[in-house]
């Protein structure tokens, strides 16, 4: 069975899972336990919900994806709702993905103090256990921490298991940007990722977007990533 895809439900924008989000390409130095949790979700040796927080860019969304990756590799069927994005539908989104073997909701803070969304969320969960389903949540903070202010939706976030991520060093981030250019077919000196991480912002989000201009513009010159052509690439970029 297929992952399930939002554009079936004509939603007005599709969600899409990166394709190198994957559980094997994840470098979980720090964050060996939110990968091994994530990977029993997965194998379905638990029911009960996990919760990853962190901040920006220490790899909640990559886990996510990866978990629905996983599911799809194994035949069953996932969904992925990025709640950053809830301004772009509405909270009609949640309803049916209880039929889901698991449920993958990103930033789950991302629509504290929003009583509609709050609602759709809270009896999402109690279908998909119903259902006896999974479900994985990310948020920025802790499930005691978050804003959201349905007191059931809150507690049924701080059911089942909580980890937090560590944030990525510079070593983790440079053997991160070496990795993901590697699944371009690019390949980056250290050299090469010391200075982007000296000269963008360091956030992984903001990285990963600009090694996807990298890429485009090294296939268009025929280039290889090199401190000049990097930094000709940034200046364009920021034109």
């Amino acid at each position: 069975m297929a992952a399930y895809d939002p554009m079936s439900r004509q939603l007005p924008l599709g969600i899409r899972l990166r394709s190198t989000a994957t559980l094997g390409n994840f470098i979980p130095s720090g964050n060996e336990e939110a990968l091994a949790c994530v990977k029993r979700v997965v194998a379905g040796q638990t029911r009960l919900g996990l919760y990853l927080w962190g901040g920006v860019g220490c790899g909640k969304s990559h886990l996510l994806q990866a978990a629905c990756h996983a599911l799809t590799e194994q035949g069953g069927t996932s969904a992925y709702i990025p709640l950053a994005r809830a301004g772009e539908f509405n909270p009609g989104l949640l309803q049916g993905l209880e039929t889901m073997c698991l449920v993958c909701i990103d930033d789950v803070d991302g629509i504290a103090g929003q009583e509609a969304w709050e609602m759709a969320l809270f009896h999402l969960y109690n279908r998909v256990r119903e259902n006896d389903n999974r479900m994985i949540f990310s948020a920025n903070v802790s499930p005691g921490a978050i804003a959201v202010e349905m007191p059931d939706l809150k507690s049924r976030l701080s059911w089942g298991v909580t980890v937090r991520l560590a944030q990525p060093d510079d070593d983790l981030k440079i053997l991160i940007l070496q990795q993901w250019a590697k699944e371009r077919g690019l390949h980056m000196p250290k050299d090469v990722a010391h200075y982007l991480l000296s000269r963008m912002s360091r956030d992984l989000h903001s990285l990963s977007a600009m090694l996807d201009a990298l890429d485009r513009a090294a296939l268009v010159a025929q280039r290889r990533l090199t401190i000049p052509f990097v930094r000709e690439t940034v200046v364009t970029e920021d034109r």
